[in-house]
């Protein structure tokens, strides 16, 4: 199997065959991001994508779940992503799950109709990166579109049946946007009421506009008690029945785990309880993209 360039993928596919079917992001210009910079966004020949799956099929002798790789699968021809699930089915009849990516821009420009023909061929899960509900943020991160433009697309793949797994990330609009940010971020996500939620907490790695804009002094990180702030703000507007909530990525000063609305109240305790004990969070050293 062949590889170009780093490779990423959600902390829940840590173990799923991973195939790429594109190389790099279909946008590759938010300002908070590092990855896929070592490489530009190019569709990869689909007789190399079948290649790989063969050569899987003889090497691994169980194979339950599949990400589809790198940053925007679904943007590719609809007859080609179906090409590559029918060879999945066919080659690993024992996986459950295949997913991928998805961009706002590839689920506006995929039919509906188009979109429950890959769920019927069997790509279960999209993930979606949100950022914040804020449109603000949006425009200052180089996200390319609205949060309406992002909750349109998340009812759309849901619609079509697809699971939905939405990322956002806190401290993103920083001291100025806190407030907007959480209330606004919260309110998208309970427009999608999407199966997973992950809560990442803004890094700032090298390479990325925003490292330089930190650097220059034009944009200010949340210090750790007031991540905590926005996250209780966050939490506190959330009404999303039945969505997983994940905040456990080792980005994170807080690990917090529940199932909305249900755990809501449990997990506030937890972060009123870490704003009482900063010490208990996890060292800015430990914490990781």
């Amino acid at each position: 199997m062949k590889y170009v360039g780093a490779i990423y993928r959600p902390p829940s596919e840590a173990r799923s065959l991973i195939v790429q079917v594109t190389y790099g992001c279909s946008h590759g210009r938010c300002a908070f991001c590092c990855s896929y910079l070592d490489k530009p966004f190019a569709l990869r020949p689909l007789e190399e994508v079948l290649a790989d799956f063969r050569e899987a099929r003889a090497y691994f002798p169980r194979v339950e779940k599949i990400f589809l790789a790198d940053g925007d699968a679904l943007v590719r021809d609809a007859g080609e992503l179906e090409v590559i699930l029918d060879t999945v089915a066919e080659l690993f009849p024992e996986c459950v799950r295949v997913s991928c990516y998805a961009s706002p821009r590839s689920l506006e420009i995929q039919s509906e109709e188009a979109l429950r023909r890959l769920r019927s061929k069997g790509l279960a899960m999209v993930y979606l990166g949100l950022e914040s509900g804020c449109d603000e943020v949006l425009r200052r991160m180089r996200k390319g579109c609205s949060a309406a433009g992002i909750v349109e697309a998340g009812k759309k793949a849901r619609r079509c049946g697809l699971a939905l797994s939405v990322t956002a990330i806190a401290g993103l609009g920083g001291p100025a946007l806190s407030e907007r940010h959480a209330r606004e971020t919260a309110s998208a996500l309970n427009a999608m009421n999407p199966e997973y939620i992950g809560m990442l907490t803004l890094m700032v790695p090298q390479g990325t506009a925003l490292y330089q804009w930190v650097q220059e002094g034009s944009f200010t990180l949340l210090t750790p008690e007031e991540d905590l702030a926005e996250t209780a703000l966050l939490l506190k507007s959330l009404d999303s029945p039945g969505s997983v909530f994940r905040m456990n990525h080792a980005s994170n000063y807080l690990d917090l785990r529940g199932t909305l609305n249900r755990d809501r109240a449990a997990m506030l305790e937890q972060v009123e309880q870490a704003r009482r004990h900063l010490d208990r969070l996890r060292p800015e050293s430990w914490r990781g993209l």
